[in-house]
């Protein structure tokens, strides 16, 4: 249970005082996504389960890149800086946000932690949020794009389970997808088809940090997403 938002159980958090928290979030946020927009910065929000290969991918995706983006990362956790600490040595530029114990990021953490770091100077910024397929899909952060990393071990039915998470999903990451033949019992296709019920536009992405498997398609889709953005910039532009 989540001691900041209560996760909407109303014996914690009635629903009036859960909807005041919501619309002071969504104001930051909207204050998150100018800042972003501003400096063309693609802010993608890396959601997923304990365990899924969130900063794994991240990882990859700083080797893939090879220098070509500038790449930043706020990540959060209960506790440690240790995802943070993984992604520097990788070469991303990274913050750790700590929440002791929310089980979600919000708008203002992150703005808060855009205060301590060079995020203007990144193409990419990814908002690493805590392992949790509930209460993140709820907080808008000013990201772009939602990301959720779905590890071929979790099983088939979470899109089912969770639908709230996947309903809000721009792509869905299949990870680890390299142990699927000694899984035996998960199945892709069905995956596919679960997540055709409850995301709007289905977008899946197999890939597998350990054999490369997925990463070109991975890039290729963050290089449109940042194109679109640029874009969108250019518009904001022509029209001021």
């Amino acid at each position: 249970m989540c001691d900041v938002c209560g996760c909407g159980d109303a014996a914690i958090v009635s629903e009036d005082l859960h909807a005041k928290i919501l619309s002071e979030n969504d104001r930051v946020a909207a204050h998150n996504r100018e800042h972003f927009a501003e400096h063309a910065v693609l802010a993608v929000n890396l959601m997923g389960s304990p365990g899924s290969g969130k900063t794994a991918i991240l990882e990859a995706t700083a080797r893939a890149a090879g220098g070509r983006w500038r790449l930043g990362a706020a990540s959060g956790d209960l506790a440690t800086e240790r995802d943070a600490e993984r992604l520097r040595a990788a070469g991303i530029t990274a913050e750790a946000i700590t929440t002791g114990s929310a089980c979600h990021l919000d708008a203002r953490l992150v703005h808060r932690t855009l205060h301590h770091m060079p995020w203007r100077d990144c193409d990419l910024f990814f908002i690493e949020n805590v392992g949790n397929l509930v209460c993140p899909a709820v907080y808008d952060l000013g990201q772009d794009a939602n990301v959720v990393a779905l590890s071929v071990t979790e099983g088939e039915d979470k899109p089912l389970k969770y639908p709230v998470m996947f309903r809000k999903a721009d792509l869905v990451l299949l990870t680890k997808v390299d142990l699927l033949p000694v899984l035996g019992d998960v199945r892709v296709e069905v995956i596919r088809d679960y997540l055709g019920r409850v995301m709007p536009e289905p977008r899946l992405i197999p890939i597998s940090v350990r054999t490369g498997e997925g990463l070109d398609e991975w890039m290729q889709w963050l290089t449109a997403r940042r194109g679109a953005l640029a874009g969108k910039s250019v518009a904001v532009e022509a029209v001021s």
